[in-house]
């Protein structure tokens, strides 16, 4: 029996897909582990649930480092001391520089709340609302060095329906975002089982 892939996750706020990711590996829907919490925000909601898990945390701020070359270097060394071998994108509010990006090629995934290349960046609920669009969603995708611009992976759709909230369209797509993660990650670890 191989080792379990080992999984690293990114996140700047509550930590709601870390929650899933995490529930999907109790109950064995999700074969691997989750080793690592970074976070670019020292005091995330993400923080107390990495804790109640004693997981171990790379918490930083950037504004303690020169550039982000610094501070990648300093997540690089953490990934390697924990021997990750896939990086989790859960909320993680930055984009990830050539540092990260040339270590971990194909190994850095992202969940974004939109059905790309519609609405890239910042409140893509609110984009979508703007726009008056009959369809939203989830979208997961490789990370390259652009603003949720790498390959698709995996997409799921969501009907907005007439004068929803962005509570509300956030909350239908959070609810099949928690779903589509674990699932895709899974499938990942399926099809690239050589590491």
């Amino acid at each position: 029996m191989s080792a379990k892939t080992r999984l690293a996750i990114f996140a700047s706020g509550t930590g709601s897909n870390y929650q899933a990711i995490d529930q999907a590996i109790k109950t064995g829907e999700l074969d691997a582990e989750i080793v690592l919490l970074v976070s670019d925000q020292p005091g995330a909601k993400v923080i107390e649930k990495a804790d109640e898990n004693q997981l171990a945390k790379f918490i930083f701020d950037p504004k303690d480092y020169q550039n982000k070359c610094e501070f990648e270097t300093e997540i690089v060394n953490e990934l390697q001391a924990h021997q990750v071998d896939w990086i989790v994108l859960a909320g993680y509010m930055r984009l990830v520089g050539p540092t990260l990006l040339n270590q971990y090629q194909r190994r850095i995934i992202n969940i974004h709340p939109s059905l790309l290349p519609a609405f890239p960046g910042l409140d893509a609920v609110g984009q979508a609302l703007e726009a008056g669009v009959k369809l939203s969603g989830t979208t997961i995708h490789y990370v390259d060095s652009g603003m949720d611009t790498g390959e698709i992976i995996a997409q799921e759709s969501v009907r907005v329906k007439p004068g929803m909230t962005r509570e509300e369209l956030q909350t239908a797509i959070q609810k099949i975002e928690h779903e589509l993660y674990p699932k895709t990650i899974q499938r990942l670890i399926l099809e690239g089982d050589s590491f």
